[in-house]
């Protein structure tokens, strides 16, 4: 199996992950940015599990999506509660937890 294929895909998805949720401010668009670095890294874990021959890679990437679904389920909740809060999503307006 070449390798180099899914992990030159796995760093590019990684990058532009890093790039959305460092240029973005909407709220919805980072979150989608989060996840974009989580597919990242759950492609490596998969790559690397078929290479070594293990399925334990295959089981952590199965948990992290399991865990991914819930974090999106929360953080679309919580993006959803503070645009009828304050009416925005943008990300620099929210200063929801300074004193």
């Amino acid at each position: 199996m070449p390798v180099v294929a899914p992990l030159l895909l796995s760093a590019l998805m990684f990058s532009c992950g890093v790039y959305g949720v460092l240029a973005r401010r909407h709220g919805v668009m980072l979150l989608i940015a989060v996840e974009l670095m989580i597919t990242a890294a759950n492609l490596n874990l998969i790559v690397f599990s078929q290479l070594l021959h293990n399925a334990i890679g295959n089981i952590v990437a199965l948990f992290i999506i399991a865990v991914t679904a819930a974090e999106v389920g929360i953080g679309i909740a919580i993006v959803m509660l503070l645009y009828r809060q304050r009416g925005t999503v943008a990300v620099d307006e929210m200063r929801l937890m300074k004193w």
